[in-house]
């Protein structure tokens, strides 16, 4: 009788292992689609960065910074502004054009909201 007891516990405590593992796993699921993927994209999550630790940053500094071609710093560039995340301001040097990025205050707040989703993430993956 004792041997019985024994193993219907180890099955009802396998079971609610398995539960959890099935809780935590809708969980990161349910947070992974709730994820801003404007940010969450490689290149533009560089970009947000990069401007979160710098008040403005050149087109060729971002580039450099990057290691990416014009076009596609372009692109991202333009959705992220597109967004509003970011604040874009063209100018003459001289005669060079210079074209200069920050981030707004809506993309530091995005940025700060995408950093706590993934660390709620990460948390929820650490409890295993």
């Amino acid at each position: 009788m004792a041997k019985a007891s024994a193993v219907a516990a180890r099955i009802g405590s396998h079971e609610s292992a398995e539960e959890g593992r099935a809780s935590r796993a809708r969980i990161g699921a349910t947070s992974l689609a709730e994820l801003d993927r404007l940010i969450h994209e490689r290149m533009r999550l560089g970009i947000v960065s990069a401007l979160a630790a710098n008040e403005t940053l050149s087109f060729n500094e971002l580039k450099r910074l990057l290691k990416t071609t014009d076009g596609n710093l372009s692109v991202h560039a333009r959705k992220l502004e597109d967004a509003q995340y970011i604040a874009c301001t063209k100018s003459f040097d001289g005669r060079l054009p210079k074209t200069e990025y920050r981030l707004t205050a809506a993309g530091r707040h995005a940025l700060e909201k995408y950093l706590s989703h993934m660390e709620s993430l990460i948390r929820a993956t650490r409890i295993r």
